[in-house]
């Protein structure tokens, strides 16, 4: 795909990284023309395109110009039609420029005092250093919504400097919930060409060429050129050739997931879709697990840990298919706690399950299916019974 336009930038500025990223969610291509500054941003040439002289600036194949970087990334995110960058409500999209402006107005002062300082450029300044200490993101899966949209990619991009050079393991410990959400980040895919989890995992480390296409880059060693055997190019394998999930080639089973779902769906839980689970319900063919949350120490309000639920429904849906669950938040806020049981297709826990950035953040605990006790708590948690294992009921969310 030819690029929509050029970005005009010196190298390692964070504020390209915004637009780069939302042009790998949208699936389109941004060239990125290197700048000399005081030299190239200088020219007759480019200040009659540019007149303040500022980078980054963005030229369109047709001609239309744009500077500053979050009228760019807005002009990237917004290019492909129907896209969820934006939000998927005016209300959602209100949320985002409220975050943008976060990050244009709580962050960007603070990286001045923080980084500015240890760059040699500005003193230091205790008091704006404490002031930048609050904590402006909210304990939400992403900011706004369930997805990730242009306000995750303008914050995540603008704390980067500050998670290179500033946030060390002491500090970071008091805000768990946004190195979760900042990790959470920095491991998605469009991510991957300015940052990516560091070993330790809970630090995040960045490559020192950042967010930048091959031109901007110092060659490594692994890219010197090197020979090869040139290989013999083959069609790509039509849509119907592709090798079917190991789950869909599984024995035919009595007990029907979808037909259990509508079931669930159209009918009291207690007794009749409970009954009718327990009576049609397959062991050889279907795996049930409890699931509880390891990091309930954390939680604060339960329309937060309820939305937590939420975010990671969202990321479960490559297994819609082969599951079914229901997570219940149980408790008062500043003392809940999230659990609930699932249904797998097959013996063990799928792989659209396992890949999933959430699932190293839950206890997985097989369940005897025919033990009273296990039947007697996935039903309380599929029909949201009121005390479940002594706690009162606040929030749940079925997975179907």
């Amino acid at each position: 795909m030819a690029p929509i336009g050029k970005i005009h930038s010196y190298p390692n500025n964070p504020r390209v990284a915004k637009a780069l990223i939302a042009a790998k969610y949208n699936g389109i291509e941004v060239e990125v023309v290197p700048v000399e500054m005081g030299k190239s941003n200088k020219t007759p040439e480019f200040l009659k395109k540019f007149p303040l002289g500022k980078v980054p600036a963005f030229e369109a194949n047709d001609g239309f110009t744009l500077y500053e970087s979050n009228a760019i990334a807005f002009y990237v995110a917004a290019y492909k039609q129907g896209t969820q960058l934006l939000g998927a409500s005016p209300k959602e999209s209100a949320l985002i420029q409220q975050f943008i402006g976060v990050a244009d107005n709580e962050l960007a002062p603070a990286a001045a005092t923080w980084l500015f300082p240890i760059l040699g450029w500005m003193p230091n300044n205790e008091e704006n250093t404490k002031k930048a200490k609050e904590d402006h993101l909210l304990n939400h899966t992403y900011l706004v919504g369930e997805s990730i949209t242009l306000a995750d990619i303008t914050v995540a991009t603008s704390l980067l400097n500050f998670y290179r050079m500033v946030f060390d393991p002491a500090f970071r410990a008091s805000f768990k919930n946004v190195n979760r959400w900042f990790i959470t980040l920095v491991n998605q895919p469009e991510f991957n060409c300015c940052c990516q989890e560091g070993e330790e995992g809970t630090k995040a480390s960045f490559p020192s060429q950042g967010c930048l296409p091959p031109q901007l880059q110092r060659p490594r060693r692994s890219q010197l050129p090197r020979l090869t055997t040139k290989r013999r190019k083959s069609p790509l394998p039509m849509r119907s050739q592709r090798p079917k999930n190991p789950l869909d080639l599984l024995p035919k089973s009595d007990f029907n997931l979808e037909e259990w779902k509508r079931f669930y769906s159209n009918n009291d839980t207690r007794p009749t879709a409970c009954n009718w689970f327990w009576d049609k319900f397959d062991p050889a063919g279907f795996s049930l697990y409890r699931l509880d949350y390891k990091y309930n120490s954390e939680l604060t309000l339960t329309f937060m840990s309820s939305n937590l639920v939420g975010g990671v429904y969202h990321r479960l849906e490559a297994a819609r298919k082969y599951a079914f669950g229901s997570l219940a938040v149980l408790g008062e806020d500043h003392k809940n706690s999230i659990s609930g049981y699932f249904v797998y297709r097959g013996d063990g826990i799928p792989a659209e399950v396992q890949d999933t950035p959430d699932f190293e953040s839950w206890t997985f605990t097989r369940c005897d299916s025919k033990d009273p006790k296990t039947r007697e708590l996935f039903n309380a948690y599929i029909a949201w019974d009121e005390v479940i294992e002594g706690k009162k009921f606040a929030d749940a969310k079925v997975f179907k």
